[in-house]
């Protein structure tokens, strides 16, 4: 690479499951597994690369008894240029990621946060799975840097499986949230920069379902597996090589569990590595060992799957194949014959496993009924064991690259128990299939080769963005304007900015002089729309921030025609929203009338009412008896904003302070009115105009509220020289 070419810096996503640099707890539950290696494998990978600088591999933080400490560290170390960094969204616990899909803007302004505090702007975002790509999408959008996708498993397979389970869609929608998983991969497919798969048949069976399928640019890029690690069985043969100590105990520690099952452990071993998912169709693997007893005389069974304690606290999918398993052993009588340890360690123990099973002359199974990539085979491969494995997806490439097992329909357990036979009874096919399995991996599935195509592609993706782009301003993507931002004024408009033209005037002109320095909002009960009327009408220019209808909106931009709102903002202040339930709860009430222009919002409800405390009181009353959750807002003596609880301008700046990570205190406020009580009175320089109504009058005395003289927009540039602000 050229002295002066520049390196990038990627940031991976993957959210849901235990992610950490090492002992990885892959099988631990059903987010656990080979995606967690995968995003880890990828990442110190990528560092290890001369064309990369840094790689970031974002997780959730999570502190939970139930796991790891190591699962709580803000930032890990994999290897000197990457790193895994924890995000906080939706609390501390450990969940199952169907659950988290509320919290994934919450996880997405965390990361801009984390971006602005460090300095950092990256050259590509990648997400891994629905919910990073749906994370991945939002920060692309909103920092305008291209993003990448690889899907790992989609949604609308899921759900034409399920369904063929006997599984309403109402069912699955409610145990895993599949529509908003749906929606989001669409979304992400109609507006990524590139989609990575693993395998053509991907793109042919699995993204094909999709609306928006023929929208993105897929690039096969197989992953690549550590052959250092997952070396050949024979190597071992060498007497002047020297095996790390970890590893002779993993071998140890695995012949030992294997004796405590079987009666003749020098019998040639048929292998199987999973989750106890029913896709994986273990059972089927024990059905075609139970059912054939030549196959009982010449081999032995062991299967792992997953790491457990107790059965009866696994979730109900692991719980019933375990339990399957168990009673197909008793009912077969394959005590003696067939091994089902409780746990093993992915990181020394599983590629001893395989190496095991190769020096016994044994065989690979993976019975799923489709699988999409297949990475247990190459890793079986790669150690020189034979592999058998479903003829639908994955392993079709696999094996037509590496040609080094039999691919059958896994749905009849006889033809499993015929590929198995064949390999083992065949010496000069176990040995073509052996050798042919080693050599095949280190052409296709190294990660040398895989991260040297990935850089090959990122670089074509960070072109071609660059170039679709190079006619638009990059302030108009609110993460470019907002990452350099050091102070922030934000203002009421009517009776505080507007109200007397030329002090208006000579207030933005202000700003002009200052535009490097200093970002101009305004904080409104206007809608949008009437925040465009009013501005148009005074010939202002568009504020770089508005924050609109009584702080229950947040739009960025540098025209009303390229606006960009925060949904992150909007999914934050949806929590316990009931506009239906509040109407309904204040009908009755006659001495409401609800607001006819611009009175209704998706978060706002906007009433006319004369000034009377007993009235406020019963308003409170009905919807506390309703146990509603709402910010009520009562201003100049008329109007009342029912709002969700999370939601107000105040609310809406402290949501900018923390995800633009912008002290209050180079945060200057200014208003006129109740409707600015709650924006005025918080940690950040406020300034009361002259001109304010009564409803103000408590905030004197407060260090923080600075009561200008002069009235309207002189009143902001009287409080701006007061606070030193320019």
């Amino acid at each position: 690479m050229k002295k002066d070419q520049k390196k990038f810096y990627f940031q991976l996503f993957s959210i849901h499951g235990l992610v950490r640099s090492e002992n990885l707890e892959l099988g631990r539950d059903a987010d656990t597994g080979g995606q967690v290696k995968y995003v880890v494998d990828l990442a110190k990978a990528l560092g290890e690369r001369e064309e990369v600088e840094q790689v970031d591999l974002f997780t959730r933080y999570i502190d939970d008894k139930r796991v790891s400490s190591n699962y709580k560290q803000e930032t890990e170390p994999i290897s000197k240029n990457s790193r895994i960094v924890r995000i906080r969204c939706g609390g501390k616990r450990y969940m199952r990621k169907e659950l988290l899909w509320p919290s994934l803007d919450e996880f997405a302004d965390n990361v801009i946060r984390f971006n602005k505090k460090h300095g950092i702007n990256p050259d590509v975002f990648h997400g891994h799975y629905a919910d990073a790509g749906y994370v991945a999408q939002r920060l692309s959008a909103t920092m305008g840097i291209p993003y990448i996708f690889t899907g790992h498993s989609l949604g609308r397979s899921k759900l034409n499986s399920l369904i063929n389970e006997g599984l309403s869609r109402e069912q699955i929608d409610k145990q895993y949230n599949i529509n908003r998983r749906i929606k989001a991969e669409e979304d992400v497919l109609r507006t990524t920069d590139m989609v990575i798969t693993s395998t053509r048949h991907e793109i042919k069976n699995q993204y094909f379902l999709y609306d928006n399928h023929e929208i993105p640019i897929f690039q096969v890029i197989p992953p690549g597996i550590d052959v250092e690690k997952f070396y050949p069985f024979y190597y071992d043969e060498d007497e002047n090589r020297e095996k790390p100590e970890e590893s002779m105990q993993a071998r140890h520690k695995m012949q030992s569990e294997l004796e405590r099952f079987l009666k003749n452990s020098n019998k040639p071993l048929i292998l199987a590595i999973c989750r106890p998912d029913s896709k994986k169709n273990i059972q089927g693997l024990v059905k075609a060992f139970g059912n054939n007893k030549e196959l009982q005389l010449i081999a032995n069974l062991a299967i792992f799957a997953g790491i457990r304690k107790d059965i009866d606290n696994m979730d109900d999918n692991e719980r019933n194949v375990l339990n399957d398993l168990l009673y197909l052993m008793d009912k077969y009588d394959l005590y003696g014959k067939m091994a089902i340890p409780k746990k093993h360690d992915p990181n020394n123990e599983v590629p001893e496993l395989y190496r095991m099973a190769a020096d016994s002359r044994g065989v690979f199974v993976n019975s799923a009924f489709s699988e999409p990539f297949g990475l247990t085979l190459i890793e079986a491969a790669s150690t020189g064991v034979p592999i058998v494995g479903p003829d639908d997806g994955g392993p079709q490439d696999i094996v037509k690259n590496c040609k080094n097992g039999i691919l059958v329909d896994t749905t009849t357990p006889d033809n499993i128990a015929n590929a198995i036979k064949q390999i083992l009874v065949d010496v000069d096919k176990w040995t073509k299939f052996s050798t042919n399995g080693i050599n095949g991996v280190r052409e296709y599935y190294s990660w040398e080769a895989h991260t040297y195509s990935f850089i090959k592609k990122i670089k074509t993706v960070v072109k071609k963005y660059a170039q679709e782009h190079k006619e638009k301003n990059n302030l108009t993507f609110p993460g470019q304007r907002f990452k350099d931002v050091k102070k922030l004024i934000i203002t009421d408009i009517d009776d505080t900015l507007i109200g007397n033209d030329n002090s208006m005037k000579k207030f933005i002109h202000t700003l002009k002089e200052k535009n490097s320095s200093i970002t101009f909002g305004v904080a409104t009960g206007r809608s949008l729309e009437l925040v465009k009327e009013i501005f148009s009408l005074k010939g202002l220019p568009v504020p770089h921030i508005i924050i609109s209808s009584v702080g229950t909106e947040i739009y960025y931009g540098s025209n009303y025609d390229n606006l960009h709102q925060d949904d992150g903002w909007s999914a934050h202040i949806s929590y316990q929203w009931k506009p239906e339930k509040i109407k309904e709860a204040l009908d009755e009430l006659d001495f409401l009338k609800q607001q006819e222009e611009d009175g209704e919002r998706q978060f706002k409800l906007s009433y006319n009412m004369e000034p009377n405390e007993d009235n406020i009181a019963i308003v409170h009353q009905k919807l506390t008896e309703k146990k509603l959750r709402y910010n009520l807002i009562y201003s100049r003596d008329a109007y009342l904003d029912i709002l969700p609880q999370r939601a107000s301008k105040g609310k809406a700046i402290d949501y900018l302070s923390r995800k633009w990570h912008i002290s209050p205190k180079n945060i200057l406020v200014a208003g006129d009115s109740g409707n600015d009580y709650e924006m005025l009175s918080g940690k950040r320089l406020s300034v009361v105009v002259g001109n304010h109504s009564h409803e103000l009058k408590d905030l004197e005395g407060n260090q923080r509220v600075y009561f200008a003289n002069s009235e309207y927009a002189a009143g902001i540039l009287e409080g701006m020289e007061h606070y030193k602000f320019i």
